[in-house]
């Protein structure tokens, strides 16, 4: 029996080394906060790890997504309007280079509301079909469809607030 826990450990460990950073810039695209990004990053693959066994090898990328999706919107739901003041603010070290040509529209992207975000990542970053985004979420095909729109909405009104010179 040890071989084969041990042998799952091997498994697990290549999954995460190979996903860790894209669970973390899909969670930073969610939240908009890099700390937070990777807090919910740890916590999906603890989550994803205590169900290693059970996952199947083509599904578990998805399973990972809708872990990270809901572990954010979990989040958005329990610390609402629990935001603590600090004396100054924490130093954010960026692990993209190339995030300050997307600043606007990342900015702009934490303007939308959380679940039509998750929907936007979900359908836009990860490029999941609304079939495939509408199992992550436990919601209707209606519901994607619907909170895409919205929240493309939103993110076009939310970047041209961002980005005056290109109204």
């Amino acid at each position: 029996m040890r071989s084969g826990g041990v042998r799952r450990d091997d498994e697990f460990s290549e999954f995460f080394t190979s996903r860790f950073d894209r669970a973390r810039r899909t969670a930073y695209a969610l939240c908009g906060n890099w700390v937070d990004a990777e807090e919910i990053a740890q916590h999906a693959f603890v989550r994803v790890y205590a169900k290693w066994p059970r996952i199947r090898s083509d599904s578990a990328d998805g399973y990972l997504h809708t872990v990270v999706t809901r572990i954010f919107l979990d989040s958005k739901r329990r610390v609402r309007g629990r935001e603590q003041s600090v004396a100054e603010p924490p130093d954010r070290m960026s692990f993209d280079p190339d995030a300050h040509d997307r600043q606007p529209l990342l900015t702009a992207l934490q303007g939308v509301p959380p679940k039509q975000r998750a929907v936007l990542v979900l359908r836009f970053v990860h490029d999941l079909s609304v079939e495939q985004t509408a199992r992550i979420l436990k919601c209707s095909t209606g519901t994607v469809k619907s909170q895409s729109a919205r929240g493309l909405q939103t993110l076009r009104a939310a970047y041209r607030a961002t980005t005056p010179e290109s109204a």
